[in-house]
């Protein structure tokens, strides 16, 4: 990325030669991008994040579509960019279905074709939680969205670069990704467009990205993105063994040195990097803070809301109380950490939470 940062900083929609090296950098990304998810260099946009690409998908396939119908089906369970555009256009007119899940966090199909009338024209379903971690059945969905004649869009955020994609094996019509969820930069990401998909543009100027997406491009973000989409194409399936050992193993440790604690979402069905734990009877903001005291990161609840003190709308989709939900922690591990790092979070966490319990009311229930 420096390069671009530095000496070829040239805007890729002009015409001179410092132009053109920005744009032949920008176009090879896109390349890279597009091979990771098997799918057409010219199906690939890039956006600003992952929440651009969300918001991009479901409102401009709700307004370019809005002639055939005002329906729109998704998750309770999905990330605020979907729900969030999805509550945005309900005020616009758009009526929304929001599919509960089982305690594992996992769509019901029947509920799903049960929820589909002449008037839906948009299914979006995430292909993976970015909490509990739980991956969704995206390829049976595509199949009823298909039958249906529907489009069909899923947030991938956190599954492209971690799982192998291929977007015409799931035969998906639009699908989001981020470039800092599998080691590139924050502040890129991309949407990919099936062709012929009929999409409205969200971002409205310049002809950029192909009519598509206005606004000179991030060029050092681009081709940060490209290079780490390279690399994940490379790696596939060596981070992924390495990362779920790690995982079982911490799984493994807190359970055999923690009581009254739950595992949170689908025991085989998640991501290898993902664990979501609640400790009963103490609030993950004390753990939390206790644990960054010994230079340990996690959260509770999704990143993006864990400044908040609002339960996590995740957890009480799959069934926990308000009280539960509230005892909640979030490990993501990825290809820096080591065995080491799991064996202090489990020698450092238990003597928190027995402390925490002995302060907490609850604790001695």
């Amino acid at each position: 990325m420096f390069p671009y940062f530095r000496k070829k900083y040239g805007n890729p929609s002009s015409i001179y030669k410092l132009a053109n090296e920005s744009d032949n950098a920008k176009e090879e990304a896109r390349e890279k991008v597009a091979k990771l998810l098997n799918a057409s260099s010219n199906e690939i946009v890039f956006t600003g994040c992952g929440t651009e690409s969300d918001n991009y998908a479901v409102k401009g396939a709700a307004f370019a579509n809005r002639k055939k119908g005002n329906h729109i089906i998704t998750s309770s369970i999905e990330h605020h960019a979907v729900l969030n555009s999805c509550k945005w256009l309900e005020k616009r007119g758009v009526k929304v279905t929001y599919l509960g899940v089982d305690k594992y966090g996992v769509v019901n199909l029947d509920e799903l074709r049960d929820a589909i009338t002449d008037k839906t024209i948009l299914i979006s379903i995430m292909h993976a939680n970015n909490e509990v971690g739980t991956i969704e059945p995206v390829k049976e969905i595509a199949e009823i969205s298909r039958q249906n004649g529907l489009l069909f869009h899923t947030d991938a955020i956190q599954t492209v670069g971690k799982l192998p994609i291929d977007v015409n094996d799931l035969s998906v019509d639009l699908l989001s990704l981020s470039g800092h969820k599998f080691y590139g930069p924050k502040g890129v990401g991309a949407l990919y467009i099936r062709k012929g998909t009929k999409i409205d543009s969200l971002l409205h100027g310049g002809q950029h990205e192909r009519n598509r997406r206005a606004g000179t491009e991030n060029v050092p973000g681009i081709v940060g993105l490209g290079k780490a989409a390279e690399i994940a194409a490379e790696e596939f399936g060596e981070e992924e063994i390495k990362v779920k050992k790690l995982r079982d193993r911490l799984e493994n440790g807190l359970i055999e040195n923690i009581e009254n604690m739950i595992i949170n979402g689908h025991q085989e069905k998640r991501l290898p990097g993902t664990l979501n734990i609640c400790i009963k009877h103490i609030e993950g903001e004390g753990m939390l803070l206790h644990l960054n005291h010994h230079g340990i990161a996690a959260s509770s609840g999704s990143a993006c809301t864990s400044a908040s003190l609002k339960v996590s709308h995740v957890l009480t989709a799959i069934g926990l109380s308000h009280e539960t939900a509230h005892g909640s922690l979030r490990f993501s591990l990825g290809r820096d950490n080591t065995e080491k790092d799991i064996d202090k979070v489990i020698k450092v966490l238990p003597p928190i939470v027995e402390k925490l319990r002995e302060m907490s009311p609850f604790g001695k229930r």
